[in-house]
């Protein structure tokens, strides 16, 4: 019975430029890896935070005060950068004279949905990678492979007589770089696809909560207006 002819060996004797594509194939597998573990622990710790946010916003505290004890953290994120930014705007703009409740929350608005899509950049970080690995790897691989199949068949003219077995090994580490495109690029597919989902749901809760915080301060501020109507 023959010796089969393990993996390792395969990529041991690939030609060098094979051997350069599994190896770019390789890396971009690992680094795609080490962003699927980031961002997943990201993802699930912002959804985390948006709960609780959530649910201690909603509990009755006073907004001021609230908005006091989070504007000092220099490395706000999230969905209180969101709520600190419009906050802040609400309360600069409602300090200064002569400016009628629209023009405030036309600034408030404004304010919020910088922070909404600076929240969306730093949550889409790396994905577009993910995109990059999941939609290249396939072709770079066949490039590999392709090679390979080119070099095996090269080789059948130095051949007086040929065998399956002669161009066999050839042909199989050629397939390998196959193989591993799609081992890169088939996980990638999912988690961009899987995070994807995750960062559209995180944005619709942001733009919710900034269309809530709207509501609210939008009655804050004509409050306002009718009280220094009424002291003049």
């Amino acid at each position: 019975m023959p010796e089969q002819i393990s993996i390792f060996e395969l990529i041991a004797n690939a030609s060098p430029l094979v051997q350069a594509v599994m190896a770019l194939l390789a890396v971009a597998s690992v680094i795609s890896w080490m962003m699927v573990f980031q961002r997943r622990f990201l993802l699930r710790g912002t959804l985390a935070d948006v709960e609780a946010f959530e649910e201690h916003f909603w509990s009755g505290i006073d907004l001021r005060q609230f908005y006091t004890e989070l504007e000092g953290d220099e490395g706000l994120n999230g969905i209180e950068s969101v709520f600190v930014a419009g906050f802040r705007e609400f309360t600069r703009m409602s300090e200064e004279s002569g400016v009628d409740a629209e023009a405030i929350m036309q600034a408030v608005q404004r304010a919020m949905r910088v922070a909404v899509n600076r929240e969306e950049g730093r949550l889409e970080q790396h994905l577009s990678f993910l995109a990059t690995v999941g939609s290249t790897s396939p072709y770079v691989g066949l490039f590999g492979t392709v090679w390979g199949i080119m070099n095996s068949f090269r080789s059948l003219a130095n051949m007086s007589q040929a065998t399956l077995a002669s161009v066999a090994p050839g042909i199989s580490e050629a397939l390998v770089a196959t193989a591993m495109g799609l081992f890169a690029a088939i996980p990638a597919v999912i988690a961009y696809n899987r995070f994807s989902a995750q960062v559209e749901a995180l944005m619709k809760r942001y733009e919710a909560f900034s269309d809530e915080l709207t509501t609210i301060l939008h009655r804050a501020a004509h409050t306002r207006g009718m009280e220094k109507s009424g002291r003049t």
